[in-house]
């Protein structure tokens, strides 16, 4: 029977890399077409289609009344996230990646805060449905600073109209892109029902909490659409979009996903010891993650070791320790 449901496990996370990728693909023609920044392309449009696998799961997991599942999804996410997909980027890139403009550093700011700010509000040991909204309207909040101001978003490609109109078919393609979605969506949406079947399985019969599976085991497998569009990006030499991917999976998932999953149903957690290794690993990435952006303005391949050895630290202690 487990081999069965290891079997379906890996199915599904191919599922989420397939449908991710083909998502994001078309998400990119959509955005073009509308002419956005980079970063905020990035940001509202890979960011939002990374995120997906953690919603969907978060739902899943939510409806079957294990959001905790969930909660560890989206904690060993972000520490994913502030490690090792921005490691990965900049050790592929050609360069070190630039963070000198204001909109990156206040985003990169606010992305720490809220990374953190889950583990705040569940320190009662409950993430209410008032948490939720809370969550949600920090998510707001910062969707209307960003375009509050069209030059924080708007971009104008000159010299590359016709280049961008062959590239993606225009209106047709905007549209054919928009179905792509729409079936990327649902493919995702099953993928992430049979991920939470099989972790129920692997949390039975290894005998350790769901909460340290979403950790170790989902929280890696939803960041695979991050890891491989941070490559992608950085051998293209697309830096912004390897930050806003990034820094927008972290405040998406943290706000819009972990707020909308408290108000389907409220996270308790009675034994945080799951979690102890996990929060200290996510606090110390964040804040190793804003040192780096804050004071030299861009992230180096030698910074980029540094975040990766911290990954890997993080999955020895995980798995020694217990």
């Amino acid at each position: 029977m487990i081999l069965f449901y290891i079997f379906i496990f890996i199915i599904s996370c191919l599922l989420l890399f397939w449908a991710g990728s083909w998502l994001i693909g078309a998400l990119v023609g959509v955005a073009r077409y509308l002419r956005w920044r980079e970063f905020v392309v990035a940001f509202y449009i890979m960011a939002f289609a990374s995120s997906l696998p953690n919603l969907f799961v978060g739902i899943n997991s939510a409806i079957n009344k294990i959001p905790e599942l969930s909660f560890g999804d989206i904690v060993g996410g972000n520490v994913v996230n502030l490690t090792l997909v921005v490691a990965l980027a900049v050790l592929a890139s050609s360069s070190a990646l630039p963070a000198e403009s204001r909109m990156v550093q206040n985003s990169a700011l606010f992305s720490g805060l809220t990374a953190v700010l889950p583990l705040v509000l569940i320190a009662d040991g409950a993430l209410s449905r008032i948490d939720g909204v809370f969550l949600i309207c920090v998510f707001l909040f910062y969707v209307f600073w960003l375009f509050s101001k069209e030059e924080r978003f708007k971009k104008v490609y000159e010299g590359e109209e016709k280049k961008e109109e062959a590239a993606h078919g225009g209106f047709l393609g905007f549209v054919k892109n928009s179905f792509k979605i729409i079936l990327a969506v649902m493919i995702l949406l099953v993928a992430a029902h049979f991920i939470v079947k099989s972790a129920v399985v692997f949390a039975a019969t290894l005998r350790v909490p769901l909460a340290l599976v979403g950790i170790l085991i989902v929280g890696l497998g939803d960041t695979v659409p991050e890891i491989y569009f941070g490559i992608i990006s950085a051998r293209k030499s697309q830096n912004w979009m390897i930050l806003g991917d990034l820094i927008g999976s972290v405040i998406y998932t943290s706000t819009f996903v972990l707020g909308l999953i408290a108000l389907i149903h409220p996270i308790e957690i009675f034994d945080f010891s799951s979690l102890v290794i996990a929060r200290i690993f996510l606090i110390a990435s964040t804040l190793f993650f804003l040192v780096i952006i804050r004071t030299g303005q861009k992230i180096t391949k030698k910074e980029g070791l540094l975040l990766l050895s911290l990954y890997f630290l993080f999955i020895l202690t995980e798995v020694f320790l217990r």
